[in-house]
């Protein structure tokens, strides 16, 4: 059974990466770069400042470097600790990757810290910011969802690494944003 979920997965991936073509392919590199979403980020804080004021956005700029922290961190472990290929390197099947980055990254790929980070980030202030507006979580979610496509796009990630990465993100994502209304209500004024 584990044999044929990864067969099916390989033959996934390699569907969706073959899709692909030069004319979006900067396009789906400006998704996957991490830095891209900085105007995000800042959009995010002074949302969250106008919502929360200063010193309780400062108690949520820590909360989501933890979160960041924990998730990336339980990436690195499974990545090392299950030690499943990269497409790019999996001899099955790297001579048919449709490699859009220049290199492949870490020889490791489940699961996607990309997708697990960008995810929690989304149902995090999703959940936080829903009372200014249920769009702001729809395109957070929508987002998330691009980076996630991103990573097999461009020829790092298995689709299950990416929807992996995206639950392990939800998760994450929930538990930090409980955990911040908890220490928020207990905040000196």
């Amino acid at each position: 059974m584990w044999e044929t979920l990864i067969q099916n997965d390989k033959e996934l991936f390699l569907f969706l990466n073959q899709m692909g073509s030069e004319t979006f392919d900067d396009f789906w590199m400006f998704i996957t770069h991490k830095f891209s979403a900085i105007p995000l980020y800042l959009a995010l804080l002074f949302l969250s400042y106008k919502k929360f004021g200063l010193k309780a956005t400062l108690v949520l700029v820590l909360t989501v470097a933890l979160m960041i922290t924990v998730t990336n961190g339980l990436a690195d472990l499974f990545k090392h600790g299950i030690q499943r290929l990269r497409p790019c390197f999996d001899p099955e099947i790297s001579d048919a990757v449709r490699l859009v980055k220049e290199y492949c990254g870490g020889k490791f790929s489940y699961f996607s810290a990309h997708a697990s980070n960008t995810t929690a980030v989304a149902i995090f202030f999703g959940l936080l910011l829903k009372s200014k507006s249920r769009y702001i979580g729809i395109f957070l979610i929508v987002w998330a969802v691009l980076v996630a496509y991103s990573r097999i796009y461009i020829g790092v990630h298995f689709p299950l690494d990416v929807l992996s990465g995206s639950a392990i993100g939800v998760f994450f994502g929930w538990l930090f944003a409980k955990l911040y209304i908890f220490a928020l209500h207990r905040l000196p004024v």
